[in-house]
């Protein structure tokens, strides 16, 4: 699903759920935490991204139906109080390193499912992290604990973790496109060659599959066995820990790995085939 798809899907169910509150668009809106023009906006069909995270949560919990439905994740609209209490917000600006050591050591002996947001993490080089967050202007320190706490720890004995990413990401990251065109061709190049070797080296524990963009869309989360679900946000983590929110991101998962077009066994190779522009 592209993400025009995503946000139509989104309207469509949002106004179900507007249509049956009996509400007006200002008391609706007030309910959720915002203002009647950005309700009109959401309802209208114009707008082509997702609301944020927060409004999200806020519609799921005022009007009893799971954030999984309202992406169309699910077909089951109905939520449980459980759910609701276990969605939590946790940003990343203070020390996102620290959360991210938490949840995997809690989900040590499991299987971790990553759809990361750009290149993998614990397969960046410190010049395409500093590229990336030069560009964001923020500092690089905590990026790179990051990368270096997930390499280590996909390095370690009886680790097991999925990675699915679009094929498309890494074409666009040789050819030096779109975010990537102020990164120097040497540094695409050391990435590149750093990420072949470390995808050979950490098969089979780490497992990256590439998947066609055109025929899937994901937004990036990882899911930390069966313990959550953080669903990466920009700055900030949407944490879902539901049993059946779980269930249903795995399955949304495995939907793609049966679309992979590179399997794990051929991901390092491909990577080093990529041409550079």
């Amino acid at each position: 699903m592209d993400k025009r798809a995503l946000a139509e899907v989104f309207r469509a169910r949002l106004q179900s759920v507007f249509d049956r509150s009996r509400l007006s668009q200002a008391a609706f809106a007030h309910g959720i935490g915002i203002d009647r023009s950005a309700l009109s906006l959401l309802l209208s069909g114009r707008m082509v991204r997702l609301p944020r995270v927060e409004t999200l949560l806020a519609i799921a919990e005022r009007h009893a139906v799971t954030i999984d439905w309202l992406l169309g994740l699910s077909e089951d609209e109905g939520v449980t109080g459980a759910m609701l209490s276990t969605g939590t917000i946790e940003t990343t600006e203070e020390d996102g390193a620290s959360l991210l050591m938490r949840w995997h050591a809690e989900a040590a002996g499991t299987k971790i499912r990553y759809v990361p947001a750009r290149i993998p993490d614990l397969l960046r080089t410190t010049e395409v992290i500093a590229y990336e967050a030069a560009a964001a202007h923020q500092s690089p320190l905590a990026q790179v604990e990051d990368a270096a706490f997930r390499l280590e720890y996909n390095r370690a004995a009886g680790t097991d973790m999925e990675c699915c990413m679009p094929l498309q990401t890494l074409e666009q990251f040789a050819a030096g496109a779109g975010i990537w065109s102020g990164l120097s061709k040497a540094g695409r190049q050391a990435q590149l060659a750093h990420m072949s070797a470390l995808v050979e080296e950490l098969y089979p524990s780490f497992r990256l599959f590439l998947f066609d963009g055109r025929e899937r869309f994901s937004i990036p989360y990882t899911i930390f066995g069966s313990t959550r679900v953080a669903i990466f946000a920009g700055q900030m983590y949407l944490v879902l820990s539901s049993a059946e929110t779980i269930r249903t991101m795995q399955r949304q998962f495995e939907g793609l790995i049966r679309h992979t077009r590179v399997h794990a066994h051929e991901a390092a190779g491909f990577v080093r085939g990529l041409k550079l522009g």
